[in-house]
């Protein structure tokens, strides 16, 4: 045979077949996994955003390839499938116990919160982030919202509307060339309660590695 026909209407022989072009979708995967190993520590904030640049670049599957070839696949199990990544989730609930999302979640697009008397925390730290921007609807009435955030994660509290409520924001401690890759806005209405905004608290073995430095500056 003389080969199989080209888009172009040209014959082309099996060794000159040409380059599968990358879909938004591979982009996103590829996206997906750097975000991961990033938040897991295998990549350093430059080498993350150095790669995020080159794969929203990238034109054929054999550009995006290389970008992860040394990172561990993206589990599929336990709620981790690029699947049930969802565009809104909602939760309403009204006198209820604490409600808490942490570990390794998947964040949605848009989070819809309908509460009335129901703590809430929302902690990025280890949560699966794949893409950039979160929209957080409120409509809360009473009791605290915790958003605790990692570096590269930002909150936007000018779309909200406090009664008789406060917001207390502590900025993540980090390098200031550390690449956004999170960005939480918060909309609708707040009333009678706080919204906190801070870093994970530290832990004992944390706590013990600094309080030698105090001590030892007053001494």
């Amino acid at each position: 045979m003389s080969g199989e026909i080209s888009p172009t209407g040209k014959h082309s022989t099996s060794g000159s077949s040409p380059e599968l072009r990358a879909s938004h979708a591979d982009r996103e995967r590829v996206v997906d996994v750097l975000r991961i190993a990033a938040g897991d520590g295998l990549l350093t904030a430059d080498e993350l955003d150095e790669r995020l640049e080159a794969a929203l670049s990238a034109r054929t599957l054999s550009e995006l390839a290389p970008l992860t070839a040394d990172l561990p696949p993206v589990p599929v199990t336990g709620g981790m499938a690029a699947a049930e990544v969802k565009d809104v989730v909602r939760i309403e609930q009204v006198h209820s116990g604490p409600i808490e999302r942490a570990g390794r979640w998947v964040v949605p697009r848009t989070m819809e919160l309908a509460l009335t008397y129901c703590e809430v925390t929302l902690d990025f730290t280890d949560a699966v982030i794949t893409h950039d921007t979160l929209r957080i609807d409120l409509a809360m009435t009473g009791k605290a919202l915790t958003l605790v955030t990692r570096p590269g994660i930002v909150v936007d509290t000018g779309g909200l509307h406090l009664v008789h409520s406060r917001v207390k924001y502590r900025r993540t401690p980090g390098n200031p060339d550390t690449p956004l890759t999170l960005r939480v806005e918060l909309v609708g209405q707040k009333a009678h309660g706080t919204v906190v905004v801070r870093p994970p608290r530290r832990t004992f073995g944390q706590w013990l590695l600094r309080r030698p430095a105090s001590s030892s500056a007053g001494a």
